[in-house]
């Protein structure tokens, strides 16, 4: 196992996120790019306001991204050896197109519990201050009950614009610049925002969902998928992964498990 040093175990658990991990060669993540932008040109846009969070059960080599063991490794180390992925993110900004993210908790509004909710951030081009790479506010992982709110903004990418209501000191936020082929690792509960990109090439990320076993819905009946180890709980439903890219088994499990997440994250 190639995994995290004692020092970065530590700054986690401090933190609420570490940063930059490398799972890749920049060569890897530009393949991955040219991927994602060939199945854009073919099919539309997989990203916006109203990405689908579960993209890895349409494609093979993303069901390939989520088992990546350079990934996986750090995620096991921090959650244990039994792991699911409960969800995925396509995360582009385009140049000067004003999109950005307000700053939130993801935990808040993803109705898991308890919070052994850990996400990966993983760049295939250069995420910087300058095209809004993430910010984060360290420690906020310990915060609780902090007040959250939906705003009605059509350049903010969250599902509903939700919002920290107060207390964010921007001075204190940490910038996590990221080079193609690197990641981060950030706690369901770490306050997180990015703002707009200046520069003049797309800003484009893949964000990976792991969550422990252990993890359960509150609310809803809710899906996931094995990554590494096994499922003693039963807790989310158990997703399948494609055999072909868009194959009509892949689109009718994706359209299945969608309808099921949607209820979720518009849930109020």
């Amino acid at each position: 196992m190639i995994g995290l040093t004692d020092p970065q175990i530590k700054a986690f658990k401090r933190d609420g996120f570490i940063f930059p991990l490398k799972a890749m060669e920049a060569d890897e993540a530009r393949w991955l790019r040219k991927r994602l932008e060939a199945i854009e040109t073919e099919r539309g846009s997989l990203t916006g306001k109203f990405r689908s969070p579960k993209n890895h059960l349409l494609m093979t080599w993303f069901d390939r991204l989520i088992r990546h063991s350079k990934i996986l490794d750090p995620i096991e180390q921090l959650l244990g050896p039994n792991i699911l992925c409960w969800g995925t993110a396509i995360l582009v900004k385009e140049p000067n197109d004003g999109t950005y993210v307000s700053w939130h908790q993801d935990l808040n509004y993803w109705g898991l519990t308890p919070g052994d909710v850990i996400s990966a951030w993983l760049a295939l081009t250069p995420a910087t201050e300058r095209s809004g790479c993430m910010r984060m506010i360290a420690g906020s992982h310990k915060w609780v009950d902090v007040v959250h709110h939906d705003i009605d903004d059509n350049k903010n990418l969250l599902s509903r614009g939700q919002s920290i209501e107060k207390g964010i000191d921007e001075k204190s936020a940490t910038f996590l610049p990221l080079q193609p082929g690197e990641f981060s690792l950030h706690h369901g509960n770490t306050a997180h925002a990015s703002t707009p990109n200046k520069a003049d090439e797309r800003r484009i990320g893949i964000a990976i969902r792991y969550v422990a076993t252990q993890v359960r819905p509150v609310a809803h009946n809710d899906s996931a998928i094995v990554v590494r180890g096994h499922d003693d709980y039963g807790h989310f439903l158990s997703e399948t992964a494609p055999i072909n890219d868009f194959d009509s088994n892949a689109i009718a499990e994706h359209e299945k498990m969608m309808k099921i997440r949607q209820m979720v994250l518009l849930d109020k």
